[in-house]
């Protein structure tokens, strides 16, 4: 005799209420992830709240 598994269900119940948030975490991560890849050194050195920041 097979036991039931309760991972499916929740799983599939979580999916449907968490999924707005979860894609909108990947799309915000993204967009930051590009755009801190596109900085450089020289953009560093122009920045304000670099200079401010630095110890």
């Amino acid at each position: 005799m097979r036991k039931f598994d309760p991972w499916p269900v929740f799983f599939r119940r979580e999916w449907s209420r968490n999924w707005p948030f979860l894609v909108g975490f990947a799309v915000t991560g993204a967009i930051i992830t590009k755009m801190s890849l596109n900085l450089t050194e020289e953009d560093a050195k122009n920045s304000k709240f670099v200079q401010r920041h630095k110890r």
